[in-house]
């Protein structure tokens, strides 16, 4: 398994309870992935109610919105809890076919050998960078949600957060806090309430069936909202423009009559898969996306995945989406062995 954040932890309960052995190889110097490097504030768009992992439920109160740090505990929590086999540590550079199945290679922790791999590392490690016009010629700061943090450093500056779904909005309200902001999108922002009929909106994804939907994707999805970003907003902090046709050397082009000085340019543009490991093996698609049916791998035999952004559903890259999806990879997986001819 490569992948110690959500989807491999889930991913690790399903093969314990099937009896299977099995190593998680993790970057990290602790289970829970990529959420140490998610920015400060970050809350959950679900309750805890709809944010568990497979065998634990989430602390606390059933309806409250879990922060990052408190994310964090869960994982490392849910990890000891199982005692699941994680080596930390152990970054993976490549994937090799060596019969009868795989060698994992490391950066710091050697190889591994394993007639199955998992990839269970998300898509938080492979920022996507839009090609921006004239972003060679503009000396300010691009920056990628990737790497922000929280508004320290920010203060009076003049930002362009570009994108318009969640992650957009509420970095761009916050920093508004402290500087000048634009929210930079090709369309008009989208919102939805985040409960209705006293009920959060995944209550209603669940017993609707559009949880369940494959053609949601994350860049399609709605700003989730108790009105707090709408309200912000339209008072103008931030205030929305549609996107700049161009950046100069010292801002951007809003079009060709109206040009403006920016310190920052904030990228909310989402990721990619983080998959270059796989190169070798011919399991990615031109762009760098895996060739994969729920899962399995279907140009690879022995590969998996879990955790992908809409590997079966709109769900599938959720705290609450990754464990069904487990399920169903562990199930193919030990199905697909048992029909194994035996080695040599």
């Amino acid at each position: 398994m490569i992948g110690g954040g959500q989807a491999g932890l889930a991913a690790g309960y399903h093969l314990r309870q099937a009896g299977l052995q099995f190593v998680i190889l993790e970057a990290a110097e602790d289970a829970g992935g990529s959420w140490r490097r998610y920015y400060d504030s970050l809350a959950l768009f679900s309750p805890a109610e709809y944010s568990s992992l497979p065998g634990m439920p989430f602390p606390g109160d059933p309806d409250h919105y879990p922060r990052r740090d408190e994310v964090i505990a869960y994982l490392r929590d849910y990890a000891a809890a199982f005692a699941l086999p994680i080596v930390t540590g152990a970054r993976v550079t490549a994937v090799r076919r060596e019969k009868p199945g795989f060698r994992v290679v490391t950066e710091a922790q050697g190889s591994f050998r394993g007639l199955n791999v998992i990839a269970a590392t998300g898509s938080f490690g492979n920022p996507y960078i839009p090609d921006l016009p004239g972003a060679s010629e503009y000396r300010g700061r691009i920056l990628h949600s990737f790497a922000y943090r929280n508004p320290e450093g920010f203060a009076g500056q003049r930002i362009v957060v570009v994108g318009g779904a969640n992650s957009a909005v509420q970095i761009a309200v916050e920093l508004a806090r402290a500087a000048r902001v634009t929210l930079a999108t090709r369309s008009a922002i989208i919102f939805v309430p985040q409960r209705i009929l006293g009920h959060d909106g995944h209550f209603w994804l669940k017993v609707t069936g559009l949880d369940n939907v494959s053609w949601l994707k994350d860049q399609s999805t709605p700003v989730v909202d108790v009105g707090k970003y709408c309200r912000a907003i339209a008072a103008g902090r931030p205030d929305r423009r549609r996107m700049f046709q161009r950046l100069t050397a010292t801002g951007v082009a809003w079009n060709e009559s109206e040009q403006e000085d920016v310190d920052t340019i904030l990228l909310a543009t989402g990721f990619r898969p983080a998959l270059g490991y796989l190169s070798e093996l011919g399991a990615l698609d031109e762009s760098g996306r895996p060739r994969q049916q729920d899962g399995v791998s279907t140009v690879v035999p022995g590969l998996y995945y879990v955790g992908l952004s809409g590997q079966r559903n709109f769900a599938s890259a959720t705290i609450r989406g990754v464990g069904p999806d487990a399920a169903i990879v562990v199930s193919h997986l030990r199905k697909a062995n048992r029909q194994a001819p035996p080695p040599g």
